[in-house]
Formats: structure tokens, C-alpha cells, sequence
């Protein structure tokens, strides 16, 4: 996993210092990712551009990696600290959730987003 689990927190990365470009060199052109903000998903690069750009407008998130795992059925298993502030720097959401991401070519394909078992 170490190739995958690289390529992860490289994204975690660009995508905390709102570096678009690089987060989504992570992503297959094809990518099917969540939109937590609104519900729903957004599909491709310039969708998933567009959701974050408008999302960077409104709110200053940022999400840590915690821990790395494979799941059951091969996907990658993230569990990641998310703080979440409005444009004044109010925290509005401080939680654990999970990233489940698949990997196809080296890529990310989809991301879904759930809540941590308790």
C-alpha cells in the first residue's frame, strides 16, 4: 500500500495548501467524488475543481490523515481529523470521519465519505 498511501498524503497535502492542481493529479480524469458540503457527487476533474473552488469561497477546511488501512473489499480506509472554519475562522466542525478511496492505475477513482465504527 505504501504507493497508494504516498500518493494520499500527497493529496491531503495539495489539498490543504489549495493547491488544485496537484490534488487532482491524484485523480483519475473519470473521478466520482463526493460533494459533503451540498450532497451529493461531482465527476471529473473540472467538476471536482469547480465544487472545491466554490467550497474554498465559503468555508477554510482541513483534514489530517490519521491512520491508513485496507479494507475488506481492497479499498483504502482513511481516517482523518477534519476542521472545517468559517471565512472569520469560527470552528464550525471538529470530527474524525473516513476516506474510502478505490485505486484503479495508480489513481483515484472514487472517494466516499462515512462516519468511523464506534
Amino acid at each position: 500500500m505504501s504507493a497508494e498511501r504516498r500518493l494520499l498524503e500527497d493529496a491531503y497535502t495539495a489539498f490543504n495548501a489549495r493547491d488544485i492542481d496537484a490534488a487532482l493529479a491524484a485523480m483519475h480524469v473519470d473521478v466520482d467524488w463526493p460533494n459533503g458540503m451540498e450532497g451529493g457527487s461531482v465527476y471529473g476533474h473540472e467538476a471536482v475543481r469547480e465544487y472545491w473552488t466554490r467550497q474554498w469561497d465559503l468555508i477554510d477546511p482541513h483534514v489530517e490523515p490519521l491512520r491508513f488501512e485496507i479494507g475488506e473489499d481492497g479499498r483504502i480506509v482513511v481516517d482523518v481529523h477534519q476542521v472545517v472554519r468559517d471565512r472569520n475562522g469560527n470552528t464550525l466542525v471538529d470530527e474524525v470521519v473516513q476516506h474510502v478511496y478505490l485505486i484503479q492505475e495508480g489513481l483515484v477513482r472514487n472517494m466516499e465519505i462515512r462516519k468511523p465504527p464506534v
